[in-house]
């Protein structure tokens, strides 16, 4: 007999329309016989303050979990989050949109039970996404040193701009006055490094993109990088410290203290509707390309 298979779940605990999401999440689970595993806080949330009814499923309370599929019920930001939990594990993510774009989470409420026999029939595209590793000359980051999206280091709100060195295997690049640099995976090339003028880069891309924050200097220009590249960066700053942010998620270092970026030697896997393309998502959410002379008022 086949063994069941198991479902982590996570999502976050602010959206009070999840609830009847979550609900039709649980019930489509039964039906195809997978197990949930259901994210502590998030089942306290769903349980305590939204009523869900829920029968008493096995926790996740850490990272020791085993699950043959994730399941991300939220925006884009839940989906980074689902990324860091599930981390080397490997485990494909499906991302259920509760938020507003849903570039990473582009199933909807509507299709649960359908995108669950889908992933049954093994009818869902597996889409193999880079990640971004940090070391500090300082020792080991605060937190997860991990990012999907984008490792970005940014001057503190109360400061003026800071000073990056940037060495690239050891060869010395340049050194960037700005507010920040981003350093961004092809996943992240539609997140924070687009805000800042960035290129989009496709899926499957072996690059690595380098976007200053509001450089001072007009000849300052965004740059892609083959993904084999170490990266350093050294930071100065007059307020002697800064920000380091991976996925939104910062901590303050000091002044001097060096950096070095690299790919990472695992991946994360996102699932995908067959049909569903990059090109066809970068029209449809990004509005890509289209000239607003041409639609009708």
């Amino acid at each position: 007999m086949e063994k069941a298979k198991r479902c982590a779940i996570f999502g976050n605990t602010y959206q009070p329309k999840k609830s009847g999401a979550a609900q039709k999440l649980f019930d489509a689970l039964a039906d195809s016989g997978i197990v949930p595993l259901i994210d502590r806080p998030f089942f306290d949330y769903l349980k305590g303050e939204m009523h869900v009814s829920i029968p008493e499923h096995q926790l996740i309370t850490d990272g020791d979990f085993k699950a043959d599929i994730a399941v991300s019920m939220g925006g884009d930001g839940t989906f980074l989050t689902t990324a860091m939990r599930v981390g080397e594990k490997e485990i494909p993510i499906l991302g259920i949109n509760t938020g507003r774009l849903g570039f990473l989470a582009d199933f909807s409420l509507d299709d649960i039970a359908q995108t669950l026999k889908n992933y049954h029939a093994g009818l869902l595209r597996t889409e193999q996404c880079n990640v971004l590793q940090v070391e500090c000359s300082e020792g080991q980051m605060q937190g997860y040193p991990f990012a999907l999206n984008e490792v970005a280091v940014l001057k503190r709100d109360n400061s003026s701009m800071i000073s990056i060195r940037v060495d690239l295997d050891g060869e010395y690049l340049t050194t960037y006055q700005a507010d920040g640099l981003v350093i961004n995976t092809p996943t992240g090339s539609t997140a924070y490094a687009l805000s800042v003028g960035g290129p989009v880069m496709l899926p499957g891309s072996r690059n690595i993109g380098l976007v200053p924050v509001a450089p001072h200097g007009l000849t300052v220009r965004p740059l892609t990088l083959p993904d084999n590249l170490d990266i350093t960066l050294t930071v100065e700053s007059r307020s002697h410290n800064f920000l380091i942010a991976l996925d939104g998620r910062s901590e303050s270092c000091q002044d001097r203290t060096r950096l070095t970026i690299r790919k990472a030697s695992y991946h994360v896997y996102v699932l995908k509707r067959p049909e569903t393309t990059f090109l066809r998502t970068l029209r449809s959410k990004l509005l890509w390309g289209s000239d607003a002379r041409t639609i009708e008022s």
